[in-house]
């Protein structure tokens, strides 16, 4: 799952959009129930479905849940998965952090778990440099998936030394060897900069002092960098190596966290932010959100005002018309405009109702 992914998945406007969010468990026995959860929330939409339409129009869309469902290898969860099936669109998410069992039927798809999944927990890159050869992997938490392909593993090409630099009358041959690695890492740096184009990701990179120190002159991913471990890791399995990375990229994304709330502080003192739902939802519509940041057990059941841009507490979430969690349509909202949203432990909004925007202007 990428963002591109959530926002295609937020790009579909139309009733019903199924969302079925089911926590899942990694190990038996807890995982044998988790089928037996998951069809009787298929019974609960159907039913659903069967009191608005015909059965003729619930059958295909009954199946298609049927038919991922089916997919499932509950063996291999993580610790939760989301369905997302609508009348043109079908598939699903694993979610690698405990989620509350949900069955949304809206004229959008609840993707605030998936945004949840991408700020609490985004995939980072993770280059263990070495000439023999240089590994990159996927990384999602503590887990590391390794990218094998036309670029990885790259491996160094040794010379003959036949055109080694000159220091005077004396062939520098240690000098003209740093400057082969440097073009070497040079390379492997511009594979990653095209892979980060269209989705930029944080980067972990390891390895002896000489090669950070080479990767560190010559990489233009230097933005993206988040953690740097020092030390040989190129036969280390990914999973010893996880347990290395992960620490460290969890510290800069807590870091990340304090700059955003520190950058909201500021925001606030020069009068450009919305706080509480009712504010951020009149400025998201209005394209002005630059980031948003909510606690991140908050949910708001809510009706629409007949203007658009007043949201009403519901009385009963199930009802028609209401929208099952108005903070995922805020988010989406932001989002597709071109902002940023991120989710903040509870607490740290308590003076703007948990909810609160950095305006653009």
């Amino acid at each position: 799952m990428n963002r591109n992914d959530v926002l295609k998945l937020m790009s579909y406007k139309e009733y019903p959009c199924i969302s079925i969010i089911l926590p899942t468990h990694r190990t038996a026995p807890q995982n044998k129930q988790d089928a037996i959860r998951l069809k009787n929330l298929i019974k609960e939409t159907e039913h659903r479905l069967s009191e608005e339409f015909s059965q003729r129009e619930v059958n295909p869309i009954v199946k298609q849940i049927n038919s991922i469902a089916e997919e499932i290898e509950h063996n291999y969860t993580l610790d939760g998965v989301a369905i997302f099936v609508n009348k043109n669109y079908a598939g699903k998410f694993d979610l690698p952090f405990p989620v509350k069992e949900q069955l949304i039927i809206d004229e959008t798809f609840a993707t605030r778990d998936l945004v949840y999944t991408l700020n609490r927990s985004p995939k980072y890159w993770v280059l263990v440099l070495s000439e023999k050869p240089t590994r990159f992997y996927e990384g999602l938490r503590d887990q590391l998936i390794e990218v094998v392909n036309e670029n990885f593993p790259a491996y160094f090409q040794k010379t003959t030394w036949d055109e080694p630099l000159r220091v005077g009358e004396i062939t520098n041959i240690s000098a003209y060897r740093d400057e082969k690695s440097k073009h070497f890492f040079r390379q492997i740096d511009r594979v990653l900069k095209s892979l980060n184009s269209s989705e930029p990701m944080p980067i972990a990179v390891t390895g002896v002092q000489r090669y950070l120190s080479f990767y560190n002159e010559v990489s233009e991913n230097k933005q993206h960098i988040i953690a740097q471990l020092e030390g040989s890791y190129d036969k280390t399995s990914p999973h010893e190596l996880a347990k290395l990375v992960w620490p460290l990229v969890s510290d800069a994304i807590e870091k990340n966290k304090l700059v955003l709330l520190n950058e909201l502080g500021k925001a606030v003192s020069a009068n450009k932010y919305a706080s509480g739902i009712q504010q951020c939802w009149r400025r998201a519509n209005e394209g002005r959100c630059h980031t948003l940041l909510v606690e991140k057990d908050f949910h708001y059941p809510a009706q629409l005002g007949d203007d658009g841009l007043t949201l009403y507490p519901a009385e009963k979430p199930d009802q028609p018309g209401v929208i099952d969690d108005a903070v995922d349509e805020l988010i989406e909202s932001v989002i597709q405009k071109g902002g940023k949203a991120a989710f903040v432990e509870n607490g740290k909004l308590t003076i703007h109702q948990r909810v609160a925007a950095i305006l653009r202007y």
